[in-house]
């Protein structure tokens, strides 16, 4: 009797919706991570989740990041492909360290900034890759399109360079990435071309979804790389249980901080604490984008519009796409408008998650209080988790262990790390030739009309 998992849109159960015709069907994972979005617009959830034969995760201690990957992915994937295969996958997408650094006592930041484009996007984006490769339909070209509010871009242009049969387009906000992601960004080149929008990560995100809901433009078999697609999801599973193996004694609970913007790596920890990983509390600081922190506290649901430009902009989101699940995993549903159909259980959810948003001024003050007491640098990312962990432990107690997350190299950001430290952060291997490579993004409005047309012109069918 086959056990493979199916995948079912976060849309199925609404009715009489203007504009959304439900898709009450089920998908295979591998149509999952190809359609990258249901045809509703919707985002696909597995039917089922796996339960982790957690006495084993101690045997994971010392180990290398891709048995942890083993681990987890086969439990999604076993009947979707040969254990040889996925082994292989896996392997080759992780091929660099994952520090667990000590700040204090018991509690760690994680740094998942040593990929090839130095941010944790390359965990996700890497995997993905490979797997979208893996069960492609020959001579059938995918054409991925991706919004980037900063890292995710980058991540998924290098992990797709190159990959034979795929075209990546990504789309940023034209002024609100740094200078070194927008360099990261523009040179890619191959089989990549970065999209400069004027206007914000939202305006690049609608974009997206709205060719994705296009019928006149569905012969150019798009996929998404964004954290909409459940292959982005998947492999940020990994980490949790990665940390957990490391830091923890057999059936001690831990506190994980993930700084929000899309919520697709906190929905990761989500996902792992249901496959019985013994999560105390989900910490998820969002930075002033502030619409999550408000909903928890008050019930009530409303997006920012248009979203505020931070010191963290890869978290500049004022309607995270991975809300859609949350709510889904909650008993809620809310559509890509941000309009709410059903209320989530919020009293559970308050019981599991905790949210407070760090402002700018906070942010910059963690990052220099952080290096000033313990030698640690944060970039402004980790630094919303590590302010976000605190004040959670004020409200609450002290409590271990803990572990943060660092979701950028401090050398992405070197401008503030210079005005708030005084230093200026070493280059990881990765990026030490950044400023010599050349390349230059498409302009386009945020008009979606230009950008269909940019498509029709631009795009190929087959290989």
């Amino acid at each position: 009797m086959t056990t493979t998992i199916r995948y079912y849109s976060t849309n199925r159960n609404l009715t009489k919706v203007e504009g959304i015709n439900p898709f009450r069907g089920y998908v295979t994972f591998s149509d999952a991570l190809l359609q990258g979005q249901a045809p509703d617009e919707g985002l696909y959830m597995p039917e089922t989740i796996p339960e982790l034969p957690i006495d084993e995760i101690p045997a994971l201690k010392g180990k290398p990041y891709p048995e942890a990957a083993m681990f987890v992915t086969g439990a999604f994937l076993k009947d979707d492909l040969p254990r040889a295969d996925l082994e292989r996958i896996v392997y080759d997408s992780y091929d660099f360290v994952v520090p667990l650094e000590r700040v204090v006592d018991r509690k760690y930041v994680m740094r998942l900034d040593q990929g090839p484009t130095a941010s944790f996007k390359d965990f996700a984006a890497r995997m993905m890759a490979r797997l979208m490769s893996y069960f492609r339909e020959k001579g059938k070209r995918l054409n991925v399109l991706v919004a980037t509010s900063g890292d995710t871009g980058s991540a998924v242009g290098e992990a797709f360079k190159g990959v034979e049969g795929i075209d990546v387009n990504i789309l940023y906000p034209r002024n609100e990435v740094s200078g070194r992601q927008k360099k990261q960004l523009d040179t890619i080149g191959d089989n990549v071309q970065a999209l400069s929008v004027a206007g914000k990560f939202d305006d690049c995100q609608d974009l997206v979804k709205m060719a994705f809901a296009d019928p006149s433009l569905h012969d150019l078999n798009f996929t998404s790389a964004n954290s909409i697609n459940f292959g982005r999801i998947l492999p940020q599973m990994v980490y949790y249980i990665y940390a957990y193996a490391q830091l923890c004694e057999k059936g001690e609970e831990i506190i994980v901080s993930v700084p929000s913007g899309n919520f697709g790596n906190a929905l990761g920890c989500e996902y792992a604490r249901r496959m019985g990983l013994p999560v105390r509390k989900l910490v998820m600081p969002t930075n002033e984008n502030d619409e999550f922190p408000r909903f928890l506290k008050t019930g009530s649901y409303s997006k920012v519009t248009p979203s505020r430009a931070c010191l963290s902009n890869a978290m500049n989101v004022g309607h995270p796409s991975n809300l859609a699940r949350f709510f889904e995993l909650y008993g809620g549903t809310v559509d890509r408008t941000g309009a709410v159909h059903v209320v989530p259980d919020v009293e559970m959810m308050r019981q599991n998650i905790y949210s407070v948003s760090i402002s700018d001024e906070e942010t910059k003050a963690c990052i220099k209080e952080t290096y000033d007491r313990y030698g640690v640098i944060l970039e402004p990312h980790g630094a919303v988790g590590w302010r976000g962990l605190e004040k959670y432990l004020e409200d609450t107690g002290d409590y271990e262990p803990c572990v943060s997350l660092e979701t950028a190299h401090p050398a992405k950001f070197p401008d503030e790390i210079i005005e708030l430290l005084g230093i200026t952060p070493e280059l990881p291997d990765s990026m030490k030739d950044i400023d010599k490579r050349q390349g230059s993004p498409v302009e386009l409005t945020s008009d979606y009309r230009i950008f269909s047309d940019y498509l029709r012109k631009n795009l190929k069918v087959g290989d």
